[in-house]
């Protein structure tokens, strides 16, 4: 395989890279919001949330995506591309952050907020310096693989119209008559991403406060 065709490789993967980062930051946002309707004591907040895990857990990725496609311009939203592609991508990883924050906060031991609540703290405070810290460390590893997951999930992309790593890898494969060379170039960047993410995440895990070195 020529050069010219890997670099044509690593340029769709800045697509792949780049939609996958927006959609795992504005889907963190997101899973914040649900996390805390989950643990609300009012059920006008819980089944919402509950609704909305279910349904983005439940439902294909690919046929959300296809779902939002459509749907956007039907109400008269009529975005690029990669803007229904990011919307479908944070929906869904939302759901499962949302989970992973859930069990997280749930874990935070009640005595530690007990005691914060009689030494004055605020709830603000206890939730900034106690809840925050502690449900961070516990669902962190979870969080990594959830972002591994949706950088390869991302090839799902490309039914939208996104030239992203596997649909170029695809129209290289139909043009050059080279699919497994192109292929294995292809899984070969996905392997560097994610080991760079894994990487990454593991140094940060270890740099958070309590974390053993």
């Amino acid at each position: 395989m020529s050069t010219k065709l890997f670099e044509l490789l690593l340029q769709a993967s800045i697509y792949t890279v780049t939609i996958s980062v927006v959609s795992i930051l504005i889907g963190f946002a997101i899973a914040i919001i649900v996390s805390a309707m989950l643990l609300s004591r009012q059920r006008l907040f819980v089944l919402p949330g509950k609704i909305f895990i279910s349904f983005f857990r439940g439902v294909p990725l690919l046929v959300q995506l296809l779902l939002i496609y459509n749907l956007l311009p039907v109400i008269g939203i009529n975005v690029p591309s990669i803007v229904a592609a990011i919307v479908g991508l944070s929906l869904c990883t939302a759901a499962y952050q949302a989970e992973n924050l859930r069990g997280g906060f749930a874990s935070v031991p009640s005595g530690l907020v007990e005691s914060a609540e009689m030494v004055g703290l605020t709830p603000m405070q206890i939730f900034r310096r106690i809840k925050a810290p502690i449900a961070l460390r516990l669902t962190f590893p979870a969080l990594v693989n959830e972002a591994i997951l949706i950088l390869k999930a991302s090839s799902l992309v490309s039914v939208v119209g996104i030239v992203e790593l596997t649909r170029m890898a695809q129209d290289l494969a139909g043009s050059t008559f080279l699919p497994l060379e192109i292929f294995a170039s292809a899984g070969l960047i996905y392997l560097a991403i994610n080991w760079i993410v894994a990487l990454a995440g593991g140094l940060i895990e270890r740099s958070l406060p309590g974390v053993p070195r």
